[in-house]
């Protein structure tokens, strides 16, 4: 029986990227799609408790059936594999997200809280993200990277509740120097929010900011986006410090 394949995204069921990973990967088993019906980018890992969760199909054929979900990218994962799928999932994939999701990003991804909703229920599961915002971005490069670390995973698996975060920088295949395994850099985002006047003249705030990273390290990802290199950073939902336990196990007794 082929490999299923669990795919999920937080750019919307219309969204080029989506429609890119879901015809490269179709050459390794069936595929089942659960996307957010609209874009629900920075959602994180966050589920729906306070509405009704409603799925309307999208599309079916032989060996690939598309949904689209009102909830969050989590949700999506979750409705999918215990209702919309009719076998275990082999592997889950999300993306390819329009923007980056490098370094301190992965927190406020909803692209990688699909993937690591999917760890945790015990899936090998790989987010893919684009380093270009346009809905038209060329993803190109990405279909020949995303064969190869899928071929990877469906035949050697990851380890336990560990997902991978792959960032693809904006630059044509030919122009990629290759793939790093890295960590993710020390950064934050330095937030602010713009005030606003609508036609109506009521206040509102824009959400803006600006992206800092200090860390220059050559062993992070976006030292390796940075210098053309793809980054594929190993993910755990485990927040545990765990540097700080001892320290603090002096001080709390």
């Amino acid at each position: 029986m082929k490999p299923l394949i669990l795919i999920s995204n937080d750019d919307s069921v219309v969204a080029k990227g989506l429609k890119v990973l879901v015809d490269a990967v179709r050459e390794f088993g069936d595929v089942v799609v659960m996307s957010t019906d609209l874009n629900a980018s920075g959602k994180s890992h966050a589920l729906t408790t306070n509405q009704p969760l409603r799925v309307r199909s999208v599309h079916s054929e032989p060996g690939l059936d598309i949904y689209a979900c009102n909830g969050t990218p989590a949700d999506c994962v979750k409705l999918a594999e215990a209702f919309f799928c009719s076998r275990k999932p082999s592997l889950v994939l999300s993306g390819i997200n329009h923007g980056s999701n490098a370094s301190i990003n992965v927190i406020y991804s909803g692209t990688m809280g699909a993937t690591i909703e999917a760890s945790i229920n015990g899936f090998p599961a790989v987010g893919f993200s684009l380093l270009n915002h346009s809905a038209d971005a060329d993803f190109a490069a990405c279909v020949p990277i995303v064969k190869t670390i899928v071929a990877d995973v469906l035949k050697n698996g990851l380890p336990e509740m560990t997902s991978l975060n792959v960032n693809i920088p904006n630059l044509p295949y030919s122009e990629i120097k290759g793939m790093r395994v890295c960590r993710q850099a020390k950064a934050s985002w330095a937030d602010s929010y713009e005030k606003r006047t609508d036609p109506n003249g009521r206040d509102y705030w824009w959400l803006t900011g600006e992206f800092i990273c200090n860390d220059n390290a050559e062993d992070t990802d976006i030292w390796a986006l940075d210098n053309g290199y793809v980054s594929i950073v190993p993910t755990r939902p485990d927040f545990t410090s765990h540097s700080a336990i001892e320290h603090l196990q002096q001080r709390y007794k």
